[in-house]
């Protein structure tokens, strides 16, 4: 790892000034250092100071100068600041939405001792170290605090884990202590080791922690406290004792802080070892007193008993991608990604896994990026910032990628198809499949605001036969055959239905749920279902035929069309259909209503779909749109606008047969408390209007002879 110089913050002073803390904000804005005046200095990202404030005694009587801050933390949704002060208090100060806010105290949580430590944990807690001994956590949303354990001897350091679930405290008498804020604790909690010195430079990295102190020696522990390796620079020139660590964010590196100087350790996933691999000296520099990390890795700041605050930048490469990106890897199993574009924005990547990122690439017209290790590959959605690890055996690289579908990657290897759905770390599902064209398999993923566990997946097995898959109990909900090749198939977006056309140009609708097949169109040169509905567009010769009502298919409006139909667009209101004329493009506009019907309907807002009816009025389409609206709304168990439908149908004897049940249905609510649609005189009611004999009988039986 390289540590390059970037700028001065602080210059150091003649005389002691010792930088009381530093603190990066989660979300990488800001930067708070505290003085030795007890103020606090806020840095922006680019390393300029844009707004300073000072804190205050626990008691006014004592004075301005009877403390001095001794810890700073940033609340995990960066918009807070806790402060340890030597006065026995906590305060917690809210820092506002601009630099210029003003800074409000919004907690204040006084101690039994001087605050000596403070870290603010992503779990939400506050842990502060005191001098007595003891640890305590703190809670800024309800303003309450508990102490958690008492050591024998004063607390001089805290550290961290990297998930922010847990923390090691160390003590003067050499003693460290884990503990676990969560029930998810895996390692042991208490006392874990009794370090030969005082663990002033404490931290925990990946798989261990490690310590030093004044006999110049770094010790690395793993989980159970037994020595790994020890670094002795007890005979190191001009070495002095260590008296800050810090480890970065994703626990592979840990630097630790000494007189005028910086020692950087790595970590090896390959060799599973931790070496020195870097360090940096800094003339009249003098004591490092704060050391830290910002959240993604590739910066550190320092602070010294001069007052001297100075940033660097740590990498261990970069390289640029095709003059788009720039690639900075901070560690062996993370790298930045930052647009050459937009510098001022970079997207974190990084192996859950721990393990050494081999090779990256930027593919998908820029928007996906994959990189591999040894054992997983990494996928991420650039524009969404979503990534995914899964594990993969190193299959020489011969694996293709398609990003054609905005929800999930389809990774098509030696005959086998898997599907990696963005922001998952585990496989979606594989097929075995030699078709790998995009044109013939369709993936849909809870897509407009269905059920959360609707994922299904159409493709062939061989040329003439579909398979629809359910991703989620990896079972096959359907298989159709067909007698002719087929060249294109998708499911609609709530993959109720599956749409195919085969080599002899014919378009085929087929219901998954029924398996029922049907011929819509021949000679089609192109379709497309709507964004958002169940609507379906298609070109047959020079007409443009639309099914606004996919459910009765015998419904279709037909229009002329110029050219080449190339897609559907859906935006701002407004559904256009393009076409490519030779040299000149053409637009037809879709009824916005009836696409808009249609979506109503399939998310069940009866509601918005009887009032879009009724402003039709009588015109042809209404009617097929009021009785496809009268059967979901019985099969959903919606009487009043399934009798609506049928009084605008003039269907008056349905319509009045509906009135009576929904005045079953009301008396038996008002009576029982119970939804009047399990009335088992309505339930019965409701099987007989749809036919059902057999289980109207079967409802009047189990009522033990209660007929109504």
């Amino acid at each position: 790892m390289q540590l390059k110089y970037l700028r001065t913050l602080l210059e150091g002073q003649e005389q002691i000034q010792r930088i009381a803390g530093l603190a990066w904000s989660p979300n990488q804005q800001k930067l708070a250092i505290a003085t030795a005046d007890r103020h606090i200095l806020l840095y922006d990202d680019a390393g300029e100071r844009r707004d300073k404030f000072s804190t205050k005694p626990a008691n006014p009587a004592n004075g301005k100068n009877s403390y001095v801050i001794r810890g700073l933390a940033f609340s995990p949704d960066s918009t807070k600041l806790a402060v340890g002060q030597s006065d026995s208090i906590v305060y917690v100060y809210k820092l506002g939405e601009s630099w210029n806010d003003k800074k409000v105290i919004c907690n204040k949580f006084p101690q039994a001792s001087a605050v000596t430590a403070l870290i603010w944990l992503t779990s939400g807690s506050i842990i502060a170290g005191l001098e007595d001994g003891k640890v305590r956590a703190l809670h800024s949303k309800n303003n309450k605090s508990q102490s958690l354990y008492g050591g024998d001897s004063i607390c001089i350091s805290l550290a961290a884990n990297t998930k922010g679930t847990g923390f090691l405290s160390g003590h003067n008498d050499g003693t460290i202590i884990r503990y676990f804020m969560t029930d998810e604790a895996t390692e042991p909690l208490g006392r874990v080791v009794q370090h030969p010195v005082p663990p002033f430079a404490l931290a925990w990295p990946q798989g261990g922690f490690c310590a030093g102190g004044c006999d110049q020696r770094i010790v690395f522990y793993d989980s159970m406290g037994r020595q790994l390796r020890t670094f002795d620079h007890s005979r190191t020139e001009g070495e002095r004792e260590f008296t800050v660590a810090a480890c970065s964010p994703n626990g592979q590196a840990v630097a630790f802080g000494s007189f005028d100087r910086i020692r950087i350790f790595a970590w090896s996933p390959r060799q599973g070892a931790w070496s020195e691999s870097a360090t940096k000296e800094v003339a009249c520099l003098y004591t490092l007193s704060s050391l830290l990390w910002r959240r993604d890795g590739a910066r550190l700041a320092l602070g010294s008993v001069s007052g001297a605050v100075l940033l660097f930048e740590s990498v261990l490469r970069r390289t640029v991608w095709q003059d788009k990106f720039e690639l900075i890897f901070v560690a062996p199993s993370q790298l930045l990604v930052r647009s050459l574009t937009e510098p001022s924005q970079a997207l974190t990547i990084e192996s859950q896994l721990g393990l050494e990122i081999d090779d990256v690439r930027i593919m998908g017209r820029d928007n996906y990026l994959v990189a591999r290790t040894e054992e997983s590959l990494i996928l991420c959605d650039l524009t969404r910032n979503l990534s995914s690890e899964v594990p993969w055996t190193a299959s020489g690289h011969h694996e293709r990628f398609y990003f054609e579908n905005p929800t999930v990657c389809l990774i098509f290897n030696v005959g086998e198809l898997s599907l990696v759905e963005y922001g998952e770390n585990s496989i979606l599902g594989s097929v075995r499949t030699e078709f790998v064209n995009p044109h013939v398999i369709s993936v849909r993923l809870n897509e407009r605001g269905n059920a959360k566990e609707n994922k299904k997946l159409a493709f062939l097995l061989d040329a003439k036969t579909i398979c629809v898959v359910d991703l989620v109990s990896r079972m096959t909900s359907g298989q159709i055959s067909h007698e002719t090749k087929i060249d294109w198939l998708e499911l609609s977006e709530t993959a109720h239905k599956l749409l195919f056309r085969d080599k002899k140009l014919r378009l085929i609708l087929v219901d998954n749920y029924t398996g029922k097949k049907q011929t819509l169109l021949s000679n089609i040169s192109f379709v497309q279902w709507v964004p958002q509905s169940d609507v379906v567009v298609a070109q047959s010769n020079s007409n443009l035929a639309i099914w606004y009502n996919i459910d009765l298919p015998e419904h279709v409006t037909m229009q002329s069309v110029r050219g080449e139909a190339i897609e559907v667009l859906r935006e701002n209101g407004r559904t256009v259909v393009r076409s490519q004329d030779g040299p000149s493009e053409h637009n037809y506009q879709l009824d916005e209503g009836l696409v808009e019907f249609g979506t109503a309907v399939n998310d069940s807002d009866f509601g918005r779909a009887v009032h879009f009816l009724e402003s039709l009025g009588d015109k042809p389409a209404a009617k097929a749109m009021w009785h496809n609206l009268a059967l979901i709304s019985l099969e959903d168990g919606n009487l009043r606008v399934a009798q609506r439908c049928y009084a605008a149908l003039g269907n008056v004897s349905k319509a009045y047969y509906l009135a009576g049940m929904i005045q079953q249905a009301d008396e038996f609510e008002e009576s029982s408390g119970s939804p009047g649609i399990l009335c088992p005189e309505v339930r019965a009611k409701m099987a007989l209007l749809g036919s059902d004999l057999r289980t109207a009988e079967r409802i009047y039986l189990e009522q033990d002879g209660h007929v109504g």
